[in-house]
């Protein structure tokens, strides 16, 4: 069964105004996303949206040899199934969920008809699609620039982001999986993560113990994607969630 997350724990939702939250609200199926669960593979159309609560899915390319990596990753700041309002209706990614948690899905009819309303959930929609499309670019441009220390940093940050504590639950071969690279060297990256106090690591289980470490640690890339969500998303959220709270 769904745990006690809200809608008003996922940021779109969050940020929609009372009367387009007000007509989906009724639709919202509370979901269950336990790990590894394939919610999308590479070329299928999606039939209903997710707004993860406290899960995080992450959209990965897989190679014909069936080596994968990760292009981008979706918690509670965003939705998962942009290419049914975009046009698109399939992508050649996979969804598969890389933290176990909550969330909440929608038919994608529902939205497409709220989409073509052409109001507030279109431009927010459409602002969150500008701001993964800057996730997957900058991605790209991490995995061929910047050392694999920087990545890893860089992924467990963004994973912070979307998480409630600075505990995480993975693997180090599911992080190599993400990354696209060998699990040697994301052993010997967390190593030195390790050595000097930034995170506490134990089998299935990373702690992160310095954040200001780890934005040290990682590049630039970080703060581009951080800003540009903040920059396109900042200003419309948590609207309609005003009443209740002063209820």
């Amino acid at each position: 069964m769904p745990g006690t997350s809200s809608p008003c724990q996922n940021h779109l939702l969050a940020a929609l105004p009372t009367a387009e939250f007000a007509r989906l609200s009724t639709h919202l199926e509370p979901v269950v996303l336990p790990l590894g669960e394939v919610i999308c593979e590479s070329g299928a159309q999606m039939h209903h949206v997710y707004f993860p609560t406290t899960a995080i899915v992450s959209l990965q390319y897989v190679m014909k040899n069936g080596a994968s990596t990760e292009i981008a990753g979706v918690g509670n700041e965003g939705m998962l199934g942009i290419s049914l309002f975009m046009g698109g209706n399939t992508t050649p990614s996979r969804a598969i969920v890389q933290t176990p948690g909550d969330g909440y899905r929608l038919k994608g009819t529902l939205l497409l008809q709220e989409f073509n309303r052409a109001g507030p959930m279109m431009r927010l929609l459409l602002r969150y699609t500008q701001a993964l499309l800057t996730q997957m670019s900058m991605t790209a441009a991490c995995n061929r620039h910047h050392s694999l220390e920087q990545q890893l940093c860089r992924w467990l940050l963004l994973t912070l982001d979307r998480s409630p504590s600075n505990e995480l639950t993975m693997t180090q071969e599911l992080i190599a999986g993400m990354l696209g690279v060998r699990r040697e060297g994301v052993t010997e990256a967390a190593g030195r993560l390790q050595q000097a106090g930034i995170i506490s690591y134990r089998r299935g289980h990373i702690t992160v113990l310095d954040r200001s470490g780890l934005n040290a640690h990682t590049c630039e890339c970080y703060d581009v994607v951080k800003n540009e969500f903040d920059r396109l998303l900042c200003d419309v959220r948590n609207c309609h969630d005003l009443p209740q709270a002063a209820s």
